[in-house]
């Protein structure tokens, strides 16, 4: 029987509809927000994977192209199997507030799949799934400390808005997707324009209330219509086991966990465990994982501990401190800009390549065909983190951060009439220790002005961490990668000198108070800024030009009338124009012309070309034309290409002319005055008033314009 539970979300209704759909399932939820319908599913399965000491979960978002009323494009035309950025992003969206829910200790498999059947072209789907998922899991019996819930914030005239438009968002100044329990955030994914501190914290807690009525519904529809839930994982009975590691562990463990350098870190904590496992013996005979999950265990313990009596942090550094930082750039001398951001042993090669219009990214979305000139790509190859391992495309941890980075970047870039260029960042990930997207972003910023981009300013991101037990806090500034795996919040803040541009949160915990939160993003800010002071000694300002291998990209503006011109039956001119100038032209249909050339000789040639296919006769203007036609009555004059005006008989001379071939052949060269341009376009033209007046007695013609005699045939 089907049951429907609605709530009133930012001005539309909010409906979870349940027991119709997808009943096999261990959850099923049909969500209606707006024109959005999405199914989401959750199954668990009732067999625990042996060997694994992790949650296998799996998320996936799927958007189907009937949701939007259209036909998939392809060879195929269908949805092919590899999910679009925009899937995966939406994938990874939903998995990170729900992953930190389950309890420790389940091994069981389970998949969400949330699947896009009707799409709203005006509300973006993500926000309708995740909260699909959420209550999937909640009525399913999988144990999940739920319930948990989802708002997209906006900025609009100022004013905070619940789950805006696209329109909206168009105007506005912020675009955070906000996920919360009921008694805190657990995760935060978002944009921004230059917004302050003060901003973003009233914007998460103005979410956190507005979360309060979903999370409420979905804990109605868990009692009311959910299954059993399964007990929880029982805690595994090591018996003495974990005093053990303790005795021979604890005492030598701080000291192989507070060495600056990570290599040498993970060595001290390897050989101390291998140490204990020889201690122990028989003891540990066909127990090596459960001696791995207790020392593991331990080491968390000692560091949270360290760190917050001693204020000081595992490589030396207080909280605030940001590890030493240095760059260069213009170190490749083939590519449009380039430079190198290295902070403590987490380095970022960012490369930029400079294209044209037509190299756009052409992207297949619900609203139809979307185009992008700003690309950034984030690579995370194994050697970065001391790995040999296969290579495969890129992962979604990959692609979530070159969209963050591609996000923190995208306020301070010009717009397409500023730079008509297409711009793609490739960021290669050559070491890592902690908040490789945040570097990224900083070597991201500062290759674009190596390239000569005219940003509006650097941009630079840090990663906070924390520590909580009880009362006792620490906000800890560039995090390492071993503080973010033993800390209670990532915390990822990009901006400019005057706010912030991007940001992604995700806590291990909830109850995390507002205090907390300005802490962290006013330490953030601190850090931020001392970023910026250490890049702007490498490359403060945008290059002055572009390099010598960019392409040059010069627009011009034509009537929309004349692109036919240009183009040319079957594209015949176009061709013509390329083949003999060598540049690459891009039409608009507004009338722009991006014309792109390895040379500026090249460009202009191909711009006079333009500018005479597509001139356009002016009243007054003095052309020299080719005759085209005689006629009785004057001579038809091509002053420009595929444009005729007529030089009336009584306009060839300042005396009377009996023929028109007397004066004027078809082929010969002349120059005419415009004399009037009509409504319908016709051009009348005038040789005689290009000529000087007649001096002459009336019986012979002036010498100046005196027709020459026919030789005889």
């Amino acid at each position: 029987m089907m049951k429907k539970y609605v709530v009133e979300v930012g001005g539309r209704d909010l409906t979870f509809e349940v027991g119709r759909l997808a009943q096999q399932a261990s959850g099923s939820v049909l969500v209606r927000y707006g024109e959005n319908a999405v199914l989401a599913t959750a199954v668990i399965s009732e067999q625990k994977r042996e060997g694994i000491d992790f949650l296998p979960l799996t998320v996936d978002y799927i958007e189907k192209a009937y949701a939007a009323g259209r036909i998939p494009g392809g060879f195929f035309r269908r949805e092919m199997g590899r999910p679009s950025e925009k899937e995966t992003l939406t994938s990874r969206l939903i998995d990170r507030p729900l992953r930190p829910l389950f309890p420790k200790g389940l091994f069981n498999e389970i998949q969400i799949i949330a699947t896009v059947l009707s799409g709203d072209l005006e509300l973006d789907p993500d926000i309708s799934a995740l909260n699909g998922a959420a209550a999937a899991l909640e009525i399913s019996p999988a144990p999940f400390k739920g319930p948990v819930a989802a708002v997209r914030v906006g900025k609009v005239d100022g004013r905070l808005v619940v789950n805006p438009t696209n329109t909206e968002l168009k105007d506005s100044t912020l675009n955070l997707i906000v996920a919360g329990v009921p008694d805190g955030l657990v995760m935060v994914e978002g944009g921004a324009r230059m917004a302050t501190e003060e901003e973003i914290l009233e914007a998460l807690f103005f979410a956190q209330e507005r979360l309060q009525p979903i999370l409420a519904t979905i804990r109605l529809m868990g009692e009311e219509v959910g299954k059993t839930k399964w007990p929880l994982p029982e805690v595994p009975d090591y018996g003495d086991l974990p005093e053990r590691v303790r005795e021979l562990a604890e005492a030598r463990l701080l000291a192989a966990v507070t060495q600056p350098e990570k290599k040498a870190r993970r060595e001290g904590v390897d050989a101390l465990f291998r140490e204990v496992l020889e201690a122990l013996g028989p003891e540990a005979a066909g127990r090596e994982k459960e001696v791995a999950a207790i020392f593991q265990d331990l080491q968390k313990k000692v560091v949270r501990r360290y760190v917050l009596q001693e204020k000081r942090r595992i490589d030396g550094r207080g909280f605030a401190d940001i590890r030493p930082i240095w760059g260069e750039v213009g170190m490749l001398s083939r590519t449009h800009g380039s430079a190198i951001f290295t902070r403590g042993e987490t380095q970022a090669l960012a490369v930029t390549t400079l294209g044209t219009p037509s190299d756009e990214q052409r992207i297949e979305t619900l609203l139809g065909e979307t185009f992008k000139s700003f690309m950034l790509h984030y690579n995370f190859p194994p050697y970065c983190v001391g790995e040999a391992r296969m290579l495969r495309g890129p992962s979604r941890r990959e692609i979530g951060h070159g969209a963050l980075a591609e996000r923190a970047i995208s306020p301070v870039l010009p717009s397409a009439e500023e730079f008509p260029y297409t711009i793609r960042i490739v960021s290669e990930v050559l070491s890592s220790n902690g908040s490789s997207s945040m570097a990224t972003v900083c070597g991201t910023s500062m290759a674009l002005m190596d390239a000569g981009v005219p940003v509006k300013g650097a941009v630079a991101g840090v990663a906070m961490g924390l520590i909580k037990e009880g009362e006792e806090v620490a906000v800890l500034s560039d995090i390492l990668g071993d503080e973010d795996a033993l800390g209670d919040m990532d915390f990822k803040v990009a901006g400019t000198a005057e706010g912030i541009t991007a940001l992604q949160m995700d806590i291990k915990m909830t109850g995390i108070t507002r205090e907390v939160l300005a802490q962290a993003l006013a330490q953030a800010r601190e850090a931020r800024l001392h970023i910026l002071r250490e890049m702007n000694k490498v490359i403060a300002q945008p290059s002055p030009g572009l390099k010598e291998h960019a392409p040059k990209i010069v627009v011009i503006q034509i009537n929309p009338d004349k692109i036919r011109e240009v183009i040319g039956p079957g594209g015949k001119i176009i061709k013509q124009i390329v083949a003999q100038t060598g540049v690459k032209i891009d039409i608009e249909d507004d009338g722009r012309v991006h014309i792109s050339s390895p040379t500026q000789k090249a460009a202009d040639e191909a711009i006079k070309i333009i500018r005479d296919l597509t001139a356009e006769a002016e009243v007054g203007a003095v052309y020299t034309g080719k005759v085209k036609k005689i006629m009785d009555f004057g001579a038809f004059v091509e002053i420009l290409p595929n444009t005729d005006g007529l030089v009336h008989i009584s306009e060839l001379a300042h005396h009377r002319v009996k023929s028109v071939s007397d004066i004027l052949k078809e082929g010969d060269e002349v120059t005419v005055k415009v004399l009037e341009i009509d409504r319908q376009g016709k051009i009348r033209l005038s040789r005689k008033a290009l000529l000087e007046p007649e001096k002459t007695s009336p019986q012979e013609p002036a010498k100046k314009d005196r027709v020459p005699k026919k030789r005889p045939s």
